[in-house]
């Protein structure tokens, strides 16, 4: 039987407003040992920030991070899978486009994120990116 994507993704996740500061989305990636963070105006994705993201496309440019929002930050072209798609179908989409985080959308309203890590750990567990994914963090 197909393992479906709802049997590996991390549920609840992390969510903040177009309008949220740079800063702000840092520190609740710190204190929730995140790496990506969704984007949402009301129930509705509007793009996908990650840790990378912040230096690359907000610090780097200069700019206030206190006042600076995370939508110029942001991935606004998001990939999204369903929760009840098969997980081939995740890794096809990280494939095509070269992502390694892909938000779970059921009907329109962010309900998860999977991960490559997450597959890793349940396909691949005794593989090198399988034991890190699963490990604690180092913080």
């Amino acid at each position: 039987m197909a393992q479906l994507v709802r049997d590996i993704m991390t549920g609840d996740p992390a969510t903040v407003a177009p309008q949220t500061s740079v800063a702000e989305v840092a520190r609740i990636m710190r204190d929730e040992d995140l790496g990506v963070i969704l984007v949402t105006d009301g129930d509705d994705l509007r793009g996908v920030v990650t840790d990378r993201d912040l230096v690359v496309r907000s610090i780097s440019q200069g700019g206030d991070p206190e006042r600076t929002a995370v939508a110029g930050a942001c991935s606004d072209e998001v990939v999204t899978v369903g929760p009840d798609e098969d997980l081939g179908q995740a890794v096809r989409l990280m494939r095509e486009h070269s992502v390694r985080r892909i938000p779970v959308v059921d009907h329109g309203r962010p309900v998860g994120i999977v991960s490559l890590g997450d597959m890793a750990v349940e396909r691949e567990p005794e593989s090198a990116l399988g034991d890190i994914s699963a490990a604690r963090p180092n913080t």
